[in-house]
């Protein structure tokens, strides 16, 4: 039955494994569309326009923004990162979901824009010291790098409680399949078929002509 796509927010401090259940996610329906973003700042060496980033100059951001064609929006380092409504509003029409990976504060921003279509989900490290570990796995970062990651990790780990649910990643092919189950319960919402009153009555018809 046709359904109302979502916007599926995932969030979680870095090294806490949210890149990976994307990728993951996006491996197991291929229907997922990632979200990209619009920023300011030039391209850099191979990135092409509507496949990395869209490419806006400062007023063609600004803009956006005043229009309301922004979900959400920030300034990083002097040049700024937003998310276009359009291409999601028309996913949704098609019944496809859009997944965002984007910190707490852009998750706010849209669910304020977008609040009944939104569904969030917070992942946890299943401690501080495995979150290090995990950081230092990746062997990327140098020790000063890692000591600002995991200074800005407390302060997003805050804000655990901002969002619909929260998974705890000890192990990451349990924390996949309960992702899993989280949306594909979600998909099936009542809300979220708008074609379903018009089958039931359907059905009701059914009845009248037995």
């Amino acid at each position: 039955m046709p359904r109302r796509g979502l916007l599926l927010i995932l969030s979680s401090p870095s090294g806490a494994g949210k890149s990976t259940m994307a990728r993951r996610l996006m491996e197991w329906d291929p229907s997922l569309r990632f979200s990209v973003s619009a920023t300011t700042r030039k391209p850099r060496a191979g990135e092409q326009d509507g496949v990395h980033y869209w490419f806006h100059d400062h007023a063609g951001f600004r803009a956006l923004v005043e229009s309301g064609g922004m979900l959400e929006h920030a300034e990083v380092f002097g040049n700024f990162y937003g998310s276009p409504r359009a291409p999601v509003e028309q996913a949704m029409a098609e019944g496809r979901d859009t997944l965002f990976d984007i910190d707490w504060q852009g998750g706010q921003q849209i669910k304020q824009a977008m609040r009944d279509d939104v569904v969030s989900v917070f992942i946890l490290p299943p401690s501080i010291a495995e979150l290090d570990r995990r950081l230092r796995g990746r062997g990327q970062d140098s020790d000063e790098v890692i000591a600002g990651r995991m200074a800005k990790s407390r302060d997003e780990i805050s804000h655990w409680a901002e969002y619909d649910y929260v998974l705890v990643n000890d192990d990451a092919d349990a924390t996949f399949d309960r992702l899993r189950a989280i949306v594909t319960a979600e998909r099936l919402k009542r809300d979220r078929q708008p074609d379903l009153s018009a089958f039931v009555r359907g059905l009701n018809t059914e009845f009248d002509t037995r």
